[in-house]
């Protein structure tokens, strides 16, 4: 009589290393194109937030003839600023509902009167240092949204 031996089934380990190398070789050529692709996305988000921002500028602008300082900040397009100069036609609820910030979860700024334009609204980009080649403001949009 013959005894039927049962066969083994399953991978041996040769195969097991061959199909890890093979998904490692794919994540090698995959991440940095998906990772380039996240900061592009950032830099954009960026650029879009400080158009809005520059956009609630202007119409603060115009219900009281002036933007408001440097030190009034951003935070006047969404709480009535407390400090001199007061805004004479200040809406409730703002101009805004609320302050974003940049995708690298950093506060957006303000310099007014601007050094590159009237105003100067940017993010610290990236590093989140200030004055940096990384800077995204309303004076280079244009590099980001085309």
């Amino acid at each position: 009589m013959k005894r039927n031996k049962p066969k083994q089934t399953g991978f041996t380990l040769i195969e097991v290393m061959v199909v890890l190398l093979i998904i490692g070789i794919m994540a090698g050529l995959v991440a940095p194109q998906i990772l380039g692709n996240q900061e592009e996305a950032q830099r954009k988000a960026a650029a879009i937030d400080i158009q809005s921002l520059e956009s609630a500028l202007t119409r603060y602008k115009l219900s009281n003839n002036r933007f408001p300082t440097t030190e009034q900040g951003l935070d006047a397009l969404v709480n009535e600023p407390s400090i001199d100069p007061i805004p004479r036609n200040y809406p409730n609820g703002g101009y805004i509902n609320r302050l974003p910030n940049d995708p690298w979860d950093n506060p957006y700024q303000l310099v007014s009167p601007g050094e590159l334009g009237v105003i100067d609204v940017f993010s610290n980009g990236p590093d989140g240092e200030p004055g940096t080649e990384d800077d995204i403001g309303n004076w280079n949009l244009g590099d980001y949204l085309n």
